[in-house]
């Protein structure tokens, strides 16, 4: 079982760094004028959510398999994701 959850989570980070890698290019492509704001808001909007789900799955795997160390680690990553995720839905 803890093989799982650790083969998920790598599978899972390697997923948020590529999401973080798409992010940088998006906004560097707004910085320099490639893009306008709406479709680089459009683009980057769709992806918040499942950013928040995947980090929030790995910090709660963490917590059911009593891995504490390593969910201490990922709390405060997961903290500012929830409060990012529940300001963009007003």
């Amino acid at each position: 079982m803890e093989a799982v959850v650790f083969v998920f989570s790598l599978l899972d980070c390697c997923a948020l760094i590529f999401l973080s890698v798409y992010f940088i290019i998006t906004l560097s492509d707004l910085e320099c004028d490639y893009i306008n704001a709406r479709s680089c808001c459009s683009k980057l909007n769709k992806w918040v959510i499942p950013e928040l789900v995947g980090h929030t799955i790995v910090t709660v795997l963490m917590l059911i398999s009593l891995h504490w160390f390593i969910f201490l680690l990922n709390l405060p990553v997961a903290t500012w994701n929830t409060y990012r995720g529940s300001r963009c839905a007003c």
